[in-house]
């Protein structure tokens, strides 16, 4: 599997997003149970087929796009309202980074990381480790780069972001991951009750600076445009409250470019059980 992300890291972006383009749809067209969800989600949200049909290609290209992003040259990405995220590290504070699954997440973890590792140290990334042990340890291999660190979504990388936002720097996860049973609330999300995370309530009330941040893909691969929004307004400090004010927050995101949405991901899920660490 290496070899082969190895020999796509060396195609051209615009011929990667072509072929997830294709991938995408040959999936939601053999995929009635992909297809159904699909649907189902973009309905809640207001939207039809054709309001949202480029996310069918969107969905592919997410997946395209990561050999180039872990293993090939670099690409083009431009700065939106980067005088946000410049703001956010000079406070001191450490800072939270909160993105749905819109557009190409893993480009805003690594462009953060280039950008400010060096004047403010690493950035580190929640994510959920393969089930598959031997993906799990190939995600995790290609996902390290200098001035970027990964920690899973379990009781010890808690405890690892906790420390870094302490000694003031920055982190990223998405709030719109399922969680656990156990670790999340029933709350809202475009209206319908989704088992939300609270743990980014949690971190984000520790003081820090949060910014909403999200990577829009340019047409024909011309590369990224970075995204960076502030909190329409502070967060409470009711757990609940803030859940209900993070979830409000990805709606918005959402909003501002649905073609970019990852409409097939199972939001509404049941949580499963998790078994507790040794």
């Amino acid at each position: 599997m290496l070899l082969v992300f190895r020999a796509l890291s060396l195609f051209p972006l615009w011929l990667l997003h072509g072929l997830g383009w294709a991938c995408g749809w040959l999936t939601y067209l053999g995929s009635p149970t992909y297809r159904r969800r699909f649907l189902a989600n973009a309905a809640q949200a207001g939207y039809r087929l054709g309001d949202v049909h480029q996310a069918v290609g969107h969905a592919g290209r997410m997946v395209a796009e990561l050999p180039r992003l872990w293993l090939g040259a670099p690409v083009t990405i431009e700065w939106s309202d980067e005088e946000r995220v410049d703001r956010a590290y000079r406070a001191g504070r450490g800072v939270v980074f909160l993105t749905p699954h819109l557009g190409c997440f893993e480009i805003t973890a690594q462009a953060v990381a280039r950008r400010y590792a060096e004047r403010y140290g690493p950035l580190t990334v929640m994510y959920r480790p393969a089930r598959q042990r031997w993906l799990a340890r190939l995600v995790t291999a290609l996902r390290h780069r200098p001035g970027l660190d990964t920690a899973p979504t379990t009781l010890a990388g808690v405890r690892q972001v906790l420390k870094a936002l302490r000694r003031g720097r920055a982190i990223g996860l998405l709030p719109d991951q399922v969680p656990p049973e156990g670790q999340g609330l029933w709350t809202p999300f475009f209206g319908k009750p989704a088992y939300t995370m609270t743990l980014a309530a949690r971190l984000a009330q520790q003081g820090a600076a949060v910014l909403l941040v999200w990577g829009e893909r340019l047409p024909r691969g011309r590369g990224y445009r970075l995204h960076f929004l502030e909190l329409e307004s502070e967060l409470a400090d009711d757990l609940a409250q803030a859940v209900a004010q993070i979830n409000g927050e990805m709606e918005r995101m959402v909003r501002a470019c649905p073609q970019q949405y990852l409409w097939g991901y199972a939001r509404y899920k049941q949580p499963r059980q998790e078994v507790a660490e040794p």
